[in-house]
């Protein structure tokens, strides 16, 4: 296979001296370093240790969280087979536990929504008591352990309120975002029977109100194990409607109490229920267990992101992502977690970088279609905000591309630690990520996670320097317990087992460069295939999306002519018209960019391109429509109407 990244060879940023020295990594590296009589002042030796000795590393891990449980393991791992490893045997602890260690006045939450209005602050002295409030409500509710809570909510501190108490009994949580519609949300919690619902009265995006109790009437009459239903007041302070089942948020926490009693379980103890996007069949039910998420999110957080009590991390996302769980963990160190509710253009394109500014915000996620929207839009972030407080922002989603680099340390600030991090709802975590210590080179994530023992293999399963299938060939404590209602692993096993036996095989392709960085090409099953050559859709999508002219494009594959062709669809910039020329330059820029083979067969102008409500591009889900099949679950998408664009299409008929 041709090599199709040219590996820049001048950083984009990279750390000082100082900064390498106090970093929160070094620190690590340098303690276990001594326990160990090694030397890891180079990442790559701490990286190849981490992988090569889980045990040693993982029980390190354990120490330097300083996790918070009433019995500590007999073995760090009992069993290396995947699935199968047996992590931690013999711990005992509760996950929400480790997350309210601390009860002082420092800030724990900080809610900003969009509209008029305050932000809402919570300590984590006040968090602990509306958990401990919250906590006693779901008890005399009849929530045990084991049970399960689905959660219809927007990002509010009513969700990580409802989540703490809910995982100190050691009952499940699983939630979606209002912006599902009910059939979306019922394909998920249908599967899980849960026996509470909590749901928003509505939510607000983009200037307009939404009403969610319809939905979530629907939604609690459909599941019969749903046995009461609280509702939070956002939209207004409104009573519950008169029913035994339906009860308001207020009416929940009405016991004044600053008791909290957490259940005592066992390492592996199931604490979420997470789902596949589910944009070509019922969503899956991805069981995570609490320590390895404890564990994992603390290497995370401490470690690669640096983070510290004195950090203000927010991350732009809904309660349906998988990083609304991984920035809620952040409450694990002491930090303060900022929340954002509603549309980050309204009122304008600025809004998040706003907060940025009024609240100091230190660590700051998002994703690339994020950033080329602002750059889209003419914004220079850096000069019209004091952006003065930001260390590092992270992105998630999809591939950077050199235009999302660029434009961050040109218009944002030139000495900030962008961070391309990538992993999945899977894991619940990152298998590649950012590092305090080490340089950002555009298009590229800085390093492997510690403990990730990620690869790149060929299609006969051996590894390779070259481009191929992201796996990971060592156990590690956040792979998932299994699949809701997959007694004999059958599921779990297909999903990440079958191509390479005892390997997980993630799905991303993948190429780790000469300095042990990772350049992400796309989903493996969106890879294109023309004349055999596999061709990872990122590598059309950098070059496309660094045009001024174009804002947004999907590429997918058509069968044609008992062989593939590349069809590329791109949304233009106000007022434009795809012209020759414009199609010219467009295949002029990709061939210098990869190779002729990338260049597209078609190039098609369209309105709007389909995006998950996650803001990923869902290039199986037009390559189902270009070819006359039905797409099962639009209800995982932010736009579903958009797919109408691509059915019977004249210009792919020739």
């Amino acid at each position: 296979m041709p090599e199709k990244y040219n590996m820049p060879t001048q950083p984009l940023w990279q750390p000082t001296p100082e900064q390498i020295a106090s970093s929160n990594l070094t620190r690590f590296a340098q303690q276990v370093g001594e326990k160990y009589n090694r030397d890891f002042s180079r990442y790559e030796d701490l990286y190849d240790w981490s992988v090569n000795h889980v045990d040693q590393f993982w029980s390190a891990i354990w120490d330097a969280s300083d996790i918070v449980h009433s019995r500590k393991y007999d073995h760090v791992i009992s069993d290396h087979s995947m699935p199968g490893a047996v992590w931690f045997k013999g711990a005992r602890l509760n996950f929400a536990a480790n997350l309210l260690r601390y009860r002082d006045n420092r800030p724990a939450i900080v809610h900003h929504r969009e509209g008029p209005g305050a932000p809402i602050r919570i300590t984590y002295k006040e968090l602990h008591k509306a958990v401990a409030r919250c906590a006693a409500g779901l008890k005399r509710l009849g929530l045990r352990k084991d049970d399960r809570v689905a959660a219809f909510v927007p990002n509010v501190p009513e969700a990580v309120i409802a989540m703490l108490a809910t995982t100190s009994i050691g009952a499940l949580w699983s939630s979606c975002s209002p912006d599902f519609g009910h059939r979306g949300v019922l394909d998920r919690f249908e599967q899980i029977t849960p026996k509470i619902l909590i749901t928003a009265d509505g939510y607000r995006y983009n200037g307009t109100t939404i009403d969610s109790l319809e939905r979530a009437r629907h939604i609690a009459d459909a599941i019969p194990q749903i046995e009461r239903t609280v509702v939070i007041p956002i939209l207004e302070d409104r009573a519950s409607p008169p029913s035994s089942k339906i009860l308001s948020w207020k009416e929940l926490l009405s016991q004044d109490t600053d008791v909290l009693d957490f259940e005592d379980l066992p390492f592996d103890h199931p604490v979420y229920i997470m789902y596949s996007s589910g944009t070509t069949g019922v969503p899956k039910c991805i069981v995570h267990g609490a320590s390895g998420t404890l564990l994992q999110h603390w290497k995370e957080h401490v470690l690669h992101t640096n983070l510290t009590r004195n950090d203000i991390i927010s991350y732009y996302t809904t309660c349906g992502w998988m990083m609304w769980n991984w920035l809620v963990s952040a409450l694990q160190v002491g930090a303060t977690i900022v929340l954002y509710d509603g549309s980050p253009a309204w009122p304008s394109i600025d809004a998040l970088w706003e907060m940025i500014e009024s609240e100091k915000i230190t660590v700051f996620g998002t994703s690339p279609k994020f950033l080329s929207t602002c750059q889209n839009a003419g914004l220079e972030p850096g000069n019209e905000h004091d952006l003065s407080s930001l260390k590092a922002i992270l992105s998630t989603g999809a591939p950077l591309t050199a235009a999302n680099c660029n434009w961050v340390y040109e218009e944002v600030a030139s000495d900030v630690r962008l961070s391309s991090i990538s992993g999945g709802t899977d894991i619940v975590s990152c298998f590649m990520l950012g590092n305090p210590n080490l340089p950002v080179f555009s298009e590229e994530i800085q390093c492997r996670g510690l403990g990730m023992k990620v690869e790149s293999f060929d299609e006969s399963g051996q590894s390779t320097d070259s481009v191929g299938e992201l796996v990971c060939t060592a156990p590690f404590p956040s792979m998932p317990i299994g699949f809701w209602n997959d007694p004999n692993d059958e599921k779990y096993r297909a999903a990440y087992f079958e191509r390479f036996p005892g390997v997980w095989r993630h799905g991303d392709y993948i190429k780790i460069t000469d300095r042990s960085g990772v350049v992400v090409y796309g989903r493996s099953d969106a890879t294109l295939n023309p004349g055999g050559v596999r061709i990872g859709t990122a590598e059309i999508y950098n070059p496309v999306e660094a045009l001024d002219e174009v804002t947004d494009s999907i590429v997918v594959g058509q069968r044609w002519n008992d062989d593939t062709r590349v069809v590329l669809f791109v949304v233009l910039a106000d007022g434009l018209t795809l012209t020759d020329n414009l199609r010219d330059e467009i295949r002029e820029r990709i061939r210098e960019r990869a190779t002729p083979r990338h260049v597209p067969a078609k190039i098609i102008q369209v309105l709007d391109i389909p995006h998950t409500i996650n803001g990923k591009k869902v290039e199986m889900a037009v390559t189902r429509i270009i070819h006359g099949q039905d797409v099962p679950n639009k209800d995982a998408l932010a736009n579903p109407e958009s797919l109408g664009q691509f059915t019977g299409l004249a210009d792919l008929q020739v």
